[in-house]
C-alpha cells in the first residue's frame, strides 16, 4: 500500500464521524493528535512523549474509558513542559462524541501499512493529506493550500542556497518552506553531499523559518515540519501586527498571503509599514520587500492577486516603492481556477532586493499564462508542463531572444506612463477577436466555457468604467 492509498483510508475514515457532526477542518485537525502518537511510534522517538500517554496506551482502552482518557492526554500534552508537545497540543479539545467512533478511527490507524508509510516517508503521507483536504471543497482549507506544482515551480527559479535564510510569513502549513527544504535535500543527498556538520544543523534549526495567524494551521504547519526534520523559527500569530516585526533580514521569501482586507477595515499595528492600507496583499508586499537584506541578492516570489497590480492611491504608491527599493524583474500572470478559492485571479511577482533605494527596476518581463488557456480544477490540474515554456523564459540568458507571444517587456517609463500600473502583458484573447476567428465548434465544453467567462468579465470591466463616468457627469 502506497501513501496515495493510506491518505485515501485516512480520508474515508472521515465517514465515521458524519453523524458527530464534525467537519472536515476538525476531522483533519483529530487526526493529527492521534498520527503524532503513532508517527512517534513509528519513528521510535516516542520518548518525547511522558509515559502512559503514548499509542499503545490508546489502544489498550475501550468504549467510555478511551474517550476519558484520550481527553485527558490531549489536556496534559498540552501543558507539557517540552515544546514540542505543548505547540501540537495547545488548547486541544476533541470533536469526537460518540466513544465507539474513537475508538474505530484508533484501530482502524494502527492498522494501516506502516512499514510503507515510513519507506515513503511519513512526511510525505502527511503533506498528501493536507492536500486531500485543500482539494475538498467543503474543508474550506483551500484558502491556505498553495498547489504543489507551483510551489516548485517558484523554488526552482528562486534558487534558495545552503546557508540563506529563507522565511514565508504567511506560512499555513509551511508547504513552501517544506518544499525547499527539500528542494536542497536532493541537491545534497539529504545534505551529506558537500555540507559541513554546522551547515546542515544551520538547515534543519535556522534556514527555513515563517508565522501562521491561524492557530489550527498553525498546529498542522508544526506536525509538517516535524515530520520533515525541520525545527526553524514557526510563530503563530498575525505577520502584519507588532508580532511579526522580527521577520526581516531574509535571503529568500516564498510566500502566498490570504486574500482580502483586514477585518472591519482596520489599518494594521506595525509602526515600520511605509503605507497605511486595510488591504492585506498590499501589506504584505510591504512586509516582504522590507524583510530583504540589502545585499543586492536576496529575493522573493510572491502570489498575489490582480489587484495590486492596479489599484489606486496607495497602491500606485506601493508599488512605485517596490520598483525603486527592488529589481521587479518577472511577473506571471496565472490562470484562474488553480485556486481553490474560485474566480480569484492571480500572479506570482519575482523581485531581487536591491542595494541602493533607487531605480533598481528597469524592465519588467511579463508572461501571460492566463489568456486563451484551458481551465484549471479538479478534473484538469495544472502540471509542470504547462510552466516549460515559461521557465525557459524566466532562465533564457537574452531574454529579448525568446520568441514566444505570451513573453513580453515593459520599460520602466511606460510603466510609469500608465500611473505605475501592472496589470500587463495580456495577450489577445481568441474569444473577442473578429467573428471569422470564434472558437472551433469541436473544441472542449470546458474550455469554450472558460473563454466565455474572460468575455463576461471583460465586459463587466466596461460596464463598470461605464458607470464610473456616468457618476462622475451627475457629480
Amino acid at each position: 500500500m502506497n501513501n496515495q492509498e493510506i491518505v485515501q483510508k485516512l480520508w474515508n475514515l472521515c465517514n465515521v464521524l458524519r453523524d458527530d457532526g464534525i467537519t472536515y477542518q476538525q476531522y483533519v485537525t483529530e487526526l493529527t493528535y492521534l498520527l503524532f502518537l503513532k508517527m512517534m511510534k513509528e519513528q521510535e522517538t516516542e520518548d518525547v512523549i511522558p509515559e502512559g500517554y503514548r499509542w499503545n496506551d490508546l489502544l489498550e482502552r475501550e468504549g467510555l474509558e478511551l474517550k476519558t482518557f484520550y481527553q485527558r492526554l490531549l489536556l496534559d500534552l498540552g501543558g507539557s513542559e517540552n515544546n514540542q508537545l505543548s505547540l501540537i497540543y495547545s488548547d486541544a479539545s476533541t470533536s469526537i462524541g460518540e466513544p465507539k467512533n474513537l475508538e474505530k478511527i484508533i484501530k482502524s490507524i494502527d492498522a494501516l501499512d506502516w512499514y510503507n508509510a515510513k519507506e515513503e516517508g511519513l512526511g510525505n503521507l502527511y503533506e498528501g493529506l493536507l492536500e486531500k483536504n485543500a482539494s475538498e471543497k467543503k474543508s474550506g482549507a483551500g484558502q491556505y493550500f498553495t498547489p504543489r506544482v507551483l510551489i516548485d515551480v517558484m523554488i526552482q527559479l528562486i534558487d534558495p542556497k545552503i546557508g540563506e535564510r529563507c522565511a514565508d510569513p504567511a506560512a499555513g502549513t509551511f508547504g513552501f518552506m517544506i518544499a525547499a527544504d527539500q528542494y536542497l535535500k536532493k541537491k545534497t543527498d539529504n545534505y551529506f553531499d558537500g555540507v559541513s556538520p554546522e551547515q546542515a544543523e544551520f538547515q534543519k534549526k535556522e534556514a527555513f523559518t515563517g508565522m501562521e495567524l491561524v492557530k489550527d494551521t498553525h498546529r498542522l504547519a508544526l506536525m509538517n515540519a516535524l515530520l520533515h526534520n525541520m525545527e526553524g523559527r514557526l510563530e503563530q500569530g498575525d505577520s502584519l501586527s507588532s508580532q511579526g516585526k522580527w521577520m526581516k533580514n531574509f535571503d529568500v521569501i516564498l510566500t502566498n498571503p490570504p486574500f482580502g482586507t483586514k477585518k472591519g477595515g482596520e489599518r494594521v499595528s506595525r509602526d515600520d509599514l511605509t503605507y497605511e492600507t486595510s488591504n492585506k496583499q498590499l501589506n504584505f508586499l510591504q512586509l516582504i520587500y522590507k524583510a530583504l537584506k540589502e545585499n543586492g541578492q536576496a529575493r522573493a516570489a510572491v502570489v498575489l492577486p490582480d489587484n495590486v497590480l492596479f489599484e489606486s492611491g496607495i497602491g500606485e504608491q506601493i508599488r512605485h516603492d517596490l520598483m525603486n527599493k527592488c529589481n521587479l524583474h518577472t511577473i506571471l500572470r496565472l490562470p484562474p481556477g488553480i485556486f481553490y478559492a474560485q474566480g480569484v485571479k492571480t500572479n506570482v511577482l519575482f523581485f531581487t532586493k536591491g542595494t541602493i533605494d533607487q531605480d533598481n527596476t528597469k524592465n519588467v518581463w511579463v508572461y501571460d499564462l492566463r489568456t486563451n488557456m484551458s481551465s484549471f480544477g479538479k478534473r484538469n490540474q495544472l502540471t509542470m508542463a504547462h510552466f516549460e515554456n515559461f521557465m525557459k523564459a524566466y532562465i533564457a540568458e537574452d531574454r529579448s531572444e525568446v520568441e514566444d507571444e505570451r513573453w513580453n517587456k515593459f520599460t520602466r517609463e511606460e510603466i510609469a506612463k500608465k500611473g505605475d500600473s501592472l496589470d500587463i502583458g495580456l495577450i489577445a484573447d481568441e474569444s473577442l477577436s473578429s467573428y471569422e476567428n470564434l472558437p472551433d465548434p469541436i473544441e472542449s465544453a470546458e474550455a469554450a466555457i472558460a473563454k466565455l467567462q474572460q468575455a463576461m468579465d471583460l465586459l463587466n470591466e466596461v460596464v463598470e468604467e461605464l458607470r464610473a463616468v456616468e457618476v462622475s457627469e451627475d457629480e
